[in-house]
Formats: structure tokens, C-alpha cells, sequence
């Protein structure tokens, strides 16, 4: 194994913090990387990971070492492709990307064979989750956000806002009426989402001349998933707040109801967050580019940059 395939099994392993891991994810032998790393700090003479039989953490060398090794790799990388051609394979290599449930299921993932069609040696790694992963820590190439940005040192790429609508099912709508206005909310309920399960609800959010209001609400289910959101509201456990894009199909079809128009929380931001801009590569320039264009027909036009900073929960679509 050459020295800089010796720093890319480090760098794997620094950032999923687990030998086991970064060896599946480069398609090795756990004992291969395991020596990778031992090889590298016995040229380096220094330690650069900490090993425990719970986990692998980078030691204060380790850490300088790895960011400098992020940008050696990605230099390498850009001059090995900065005169090739994309031709009919494409841009091929792996880009791991991030983003909700939501955002996978109602968007990206039904555009996907477009993008890999017209490069087939593209690989995606794919995590969706409601959780806010660690960019950096987790090796992600990037991460498309939905709701407010707060991470310091990560560049920020504002997209645009999701509509969001206020939605019940038949079954809850007759057994507790049709809410019409906001003193209505006082006898019904409301499906909460938190990022943290023991965390606190906002409650129901809505607008009042052009700022974020929330109104507390009694509800008797909390979830922290996207996926257990949308199945509360179907079975007539309350109301739910959620981007248009994730129930504009049950809509239409009638399986679920929209209701307060008028009241609607705002919408809600949409961004692509990466670590840094010099150490992005062709194949994650091209994903990112495409995942703005696929989400085009889904959301309204950015704020005036404001989108970064506006006051938004992070409900899941």
C-alpha cells in the first residue's frame, strides 16, 4: 500500500472513529487498514489514534494530521481529474451525502437513475435521517439541510424555503371538527416533533405580520421521525405542520386534509452545507449542483440570504 492510500485508510478512520467501519467502507480487510495505520505512525513517529476496545479517537497529532491529510488527498484527487473528460462513463467516485427522510423519499431518490444514468461510475453513499449528523466527524461530503443552519466553520449554500401546510386526516377531522381559526386550536391537538425525544414542542407555528409565532397545543404523541410524524397524523392522533413536498401526493389524494391556510408556520429553508470550498471535488461539485436543480420544482425562491437565519424549527417533512 502506497503512502497516500495509507492516508486515506487514516482519514476513514478518523472520521467514522471505528477501524470496522472505514475498512467496509473502502471495500478492505479490517486488518489491512488496521496495519495501514500502524505503518503510517511508525514512518510519522507518532501516535495518531487512540485505541480502546469501545473506540478510536484522534490523538492531538492525529488531528493535525488529519487535516492536512483532507487537503493533500483532495488536492491529489483534483489533479488527477482536472483534465479528464467526463465522456460517456462520467465523473466516477464516491460522494456521501445526508439529508431527511423526507427529502429522499419525495425528491431525490425517485430523480436518482436520471444522475446515475449519465454517470454511471458515480457511487452515493446515502444517509437519511432526522438526526443532525457531524459533517466532519462522520465524513460527509455534504449535507442537505432542512431548517435552520447553526454549525460554525461549515460553508453554507442557501437553496431556497419549503412550503409548509397544516394537515389532518378525515378520520381526525370528524371526530373533533374543522378548525377554522386559532382560538379553534384550544380543542384539538397536535402530533409534536422534536429532534430529541424528552425535549420540548414549540407547539403550533404560524405567522403574525410576518414573524414566527408558536401557540402551545395539547397533544398526546411525540416523535422525532418523519416517517412516524406523518403515519401519527394518518391515523388521527392531531395535526401535523409539514413541508408540502412530503404530503402534497395524500393531499390530492384525499387522504389527508389541509386546514388553516391562513396559518401556516413559514417556510421552511432549504441548504447545502460542506466543509470547504477548495477541498471539493468534480464528482461532489456535480452532485451538489444536481441536488439544488432536482429541488428547483419543489420549493419558493431564497429570501434575500436570509434563509441561514430564520427563525424555523426542524420539523421533518
Amino acid at each position: 500500500m502506497n503512502p497516500l492510500d495509507r492516508m486515506t485508510v487514516f482519514s476513514r478512520v478518523a472520521e467514522l472513529s471505528s477501524f470496522t467501519q472505514a475498512a467496509d467502507s473502502l471495500g478492505l480487510p479490517k486488518g489491512t487498514a488496521s496495519l495501514a495505520v500502524r505503518q503510517l505512525e511508525s514512518e510519522l513517529g507518532t501516535r495518531l489514534l487512540h485505541r480502546t476496545t469501545r473506540r478510536v479517537q484522534l490523538t492531538q497529532d492525529g488531528q493535525a494530521y488529519y487535516e492536512r491529510c483532507k487537503d493533500l488527498l483532495a488536492d491529489v484527487e483534483n489533479l488527477q481529474t482536472m483534465f479528464q473528460q467526463t465522456g460517456a462513463q462520467g465523473l466516477r467516485g464516491r460522494v456521501r451525502v445526508d439529508m431527511t427522510t423526507g427529502m429522499a423519499r419525495n425528491i431525490v431518490i425517485p430523480r436518482l437513475p436520471e444522475l446515475l444514468a449519465q454517470h454511471p461510475l458515480l457511487e452515493l453513499e446515502l444517509s437519511s435521517t432526522e438526526r443532525r449528523v457531524d459533517l466532519v466527524r462522520e465524513g460527509f461530503d455534504c449535507v442537505l439541510r432542512v431548517g435552520t443552519v447553526g454549525e460554525p466553520g461549515l460553508v453554507a449554500r442557501p437553496l431556497a424555503a419549503l412550503p409548509m401546510r397544516n394537515c389532518a386526516s378525515p378520520v381526525y377531522l370528524r371526530r373533533h371538527g374543522t378548525p377554522h381559526t386559532l382560538d379553534d386550536l384550544a380543542a384539538h391537538r397536535l402530533v409534536h416533533f422534536v429532534g430529541t425525544l424528552g425535549s420540548r414542542s414549540g407547539g403550533f407555528e404560524h405567522q403574525i405580520n410576518g414573524h414566527s409565532r408558536s401557540l402551545p397545543m395539547a397533544g398526546a404523541v411525540t416523535v422525532n421521525n418523519g416517517e412516524a410524524y406523518q403515519a401519527a397524523c394518518l391515523a388521527g392522533l392531531g395535526l401535523i405542520q409539514a413541508p408540502e413536498v412530503g404530503v402534497r401526493d395524500l393531499l390530492a389524494q384525499g387522504v389527508l386534509v389541509d386546514v388553516l391556510p391562513d396559518h401556516r408556520p413559514a417556510p421552511m429553508p432549504l441548504t447545502l452545507l460542506y466543509a470547504n470550498r477548495r477541498n471539493l471535488s468534480r464528482r461532489v461539485r456535480l452532485v451538489m449542483d444536481w441536488l439544488a436543480q432536482v429541488t428547483q420544482a419543489y420549493v419558493e425562491p431564497p429570501d434575500a440570504g436570509s434563509l441561514i437565519h430564520r427563525a424555523a424549527s426542524h420539523k421533518s417533512q
